[in-house]
């Protein structure tokens, strides 16, 4: 009998399920840091959405795919971390295989780190997690007030932009993609140029025209980012809309497509942090100003681009911060039956 426990998460909507490799007493992940154990774990000349094989990979099916799971799963294996710099590392995984960056999981992960005691927290004031993640060093940071935390604020590896006005042809017309990198890479289209809007009920013609241009992207090189081949590769297509400006900056509404076409239900941390670069270079976004980026579901992610000269700022790309809320939503012991004919699951 397998058995494997977790602890569930969701930030703004988006599912994260966190499986603590350390305490669980699963084997290590070959690799001396992080970004090696996740090329491991994809495995050699795979990528993130190839075919996994592998005990670790076992459990990643077992998690995400039904019963246990759903195809909208989200999830994480904590690792070591690069050194003693950073609190642990982080894989992301998902229904399709891994990925180099992940906001909203982050975020969670800050949370779980203070909720579980394995980062000392005040009852008033803030908490830096800090995290070694495929794509870099991320940080953290928890709200609490009145001995409970009251929200959480990633700041990400720095985020540029490749690429502007890409035309790509979907079967739905002519979309012009802006491409940028924060962590892993995120085409953006505005849903109104393939006549879309981001609602619930447009949700499968989003899904299919993030597919169509991802796949076109396959081969674009402003898809390939200097740290290799793991860190290339459009991973999610954003789908955004306009809303009325704040009295503190653009407001937008966004549907992220990632993997083979699994939904983001929160508004998408790495990928604020796109949309934040694009906004700033379009002289729409200042240092001090906040985007109020909503998800399909209604959720808020609230992001900002930090001064220049912020740690951590490299030639071309600036320093992001998103802000959100995370919470608890379980705990759980899963089993497999050696007589299970299911076995780890199935993905419909």
């Amino acid at each position: 009998m397998i058995t494997v426990r977790t602890v569930d998460y969701h930030t703004a909507g988006e599912p994260f399920r966190i499986v603590d490799t350390l305490r669980e007493g699963m084997p290590p992940v070959p690799g001396d840091t992080v970004a090696e154990r996740c090329a491991t774990a994809i495995g050699p000349g795979g990528s993130g959405t190839a075919p996994r094989r592998g005990a670790l990979d076992d459990v990643r099916r077992l998690l995400v795919q039904e019963p246990r799971g759903h195809d909208g799963m989200y999830g994480g294996f904590v690792v070591p971390p690069d050194d003693d710099g950073a609190h642990f590392g982080v894989l992301f995984w998902h229904k399709d295989g891994y990925s180099t960056a992940c906001g909203h999981g982050t975020m969670a992960l800050g949370v779980w780190a203070v909720d579980t005691g394995r980062v000392a927290a005040p009852d008033h004031g803030d908490v830096p997690v800090r995290i070694d993640v495929p794509s870099g060093r991320v940080t953290a940071t928890v709200h609490r007030d009145g001995g409970r935390t009251t929200g959480v604020t990633f700041r990400n590896v720095p985020a540029r932009v490749s690429a502007r006005k890409v035309p790509v042809a979907t079967t739905l017309g002519l979309a012009e993609v802006d491409i940028a990198h924060a962590g892993a890479c995120y085409a953006s289209v505005a849903a109104r140029d393939l006549g879309l809007d981001v609602s619930r009920g447009s949700l499968p013609d989003l899904v299919r025209a993030g597919r169509e241009i991802r796949a076109a992207l396959a081969t674009h090189p402003a898809t390939w980012h200097p740290g290799g081949p793991l860190l290339s590769g459009v991973y999610g297509v954003i789908l955004y809309e306009e809303l009325p400006d704040t009295p503190f900056g653009p407001h937008q509404r966004n549907v992220t497509v990632f993997a083979d076409g699994q939904i983001d239900r929160s508004p998408c941390g790495s990928g604020t942090s796109t949309r934040l670069a694009l906004l700033a270079e379009d002289g729409r976004l200042a240092a001090g100003e906040d985007l109020l980026n909503e998800s399909v579901t209604g959720t808020v992610f609230t992001g900002r681009i930090l001064p220049s000269g912020s740690p951590r700022t490299e030639s071309g790309g600036g320093v992001t911060e998103i802000t959100g809320t995370a919470y608890r939503t379980g705990e759980h012991t899963f089993t497999v039956d050696p007589h299970d004919a299911l076995g780890t699951g199935f993905l419909l």
